[in-house]
């Protein structure tokens, strides 16, 4: 029997039984950890409310092994809440629809529970402050996450370089299977041509230039968005669920 402490993020939740609750986080040290949160859906509960989705909290494990994930689930005995980031992004539908899809694809891309994501854990953690101090437009900030959760990942797009005979850009053509814009010469059948200031626009988001990407026009914005979660689902092989109910 052995106890864990780990700070994560409250990916779900769902119900088990008649009062617990099985709780999915993305852990710092740790990666995915699934656990039972015993007792979390009485009124008398200590802790219930600090295990809801987009919560940033400490937690504490006990696991029956050795390890913390292994043969059975570990309970979680002890939670004390780092940032509430649920309160201001379950009030506003944008800011909601935003960070669910933020969630559902950070536990896609640490499917295996146990493994370390540290990277993916600090831009979901990020992205989730970043979103619920309402800084930016929620669906700009769900863009700047979704390319940079691909690029450590290792699915970076380029937006100006050829994306392979690495001609110096601007460049048009804009390919998924190849991982981002193309020359002239590299160009293959099936290429999208999204506006110049399209590219520059998930250029900024990627690299985190806010001032170019605050001052888009909307419909750049709504053509970058589509670029965006093509290029999500060809790498993950199957869309985001929660991708259908974002404000665009």
């Amino acid at each position: 029997m052995s106890l864990f402490r780990d700070d994560g993020v409250v990916l779900r939740a769902q119900k088990l039984g008649e009062a617990d609750r099985i709780i999915t986080l993305l852990t710092r040290q740790h990666g995915k950890v699934r656990a039972v949160a015993r007792g979390v859906r009485k009124t008398k509960s200590k802790f219930g409310a600090r295990l809801e989705p987009f919560s940033h909290v400490d937690v504490q494990f006990f696991s029956r092994g050795s390890e913390l994930v292994g043969r059975g689930l570990p309970l979680c005995t002890q939670v004390e809440t780092i940032a509430p980031y649920g309160g201001p992004i379950v009030t506003d539908y944008g800011r909601y629809t935003a960070g669910t899809a933020m969630l559902e694809t950070a536990e896609r891309f640490a499917e295996n529970e146990g493994e370390p994501a540290v990277q993916q854990y600090l831009l979901l953690v990020g992205a989730l402050r970043t979103l619920a101090a309402g800084l930016h437009e929620s669906h700009l900030v769900l863009d700047a996450f979704l390319l940079r959760s691909l690029a450590v990942n290792g699915y970076g797009a380029s937006f100006t370089d050829c994306a392979k005979c690495g001609l110096d850009g601007p460049n048009r053509f804009f390919s998924l299977p190849a991982g981002g814009v193309l020359c002239g010469d590299c160009r293959v059948p099936g290429c999208a041509v999204p506006s110049p200031e399209t590219l520059v626009l998930l250029g900024a988001l990627l690299s985190g230039d806010w001032q170019t990407a605050d001052a888009c026009e909307p419909r750049y914005w709504r053509e970058g968005s589509g670029l965006v979660a093509a290029y999500l689902q060809w790498h993950l092989e199957r869309g985001i669920r929660s991708m259908r109910y974002v404000e665009k």
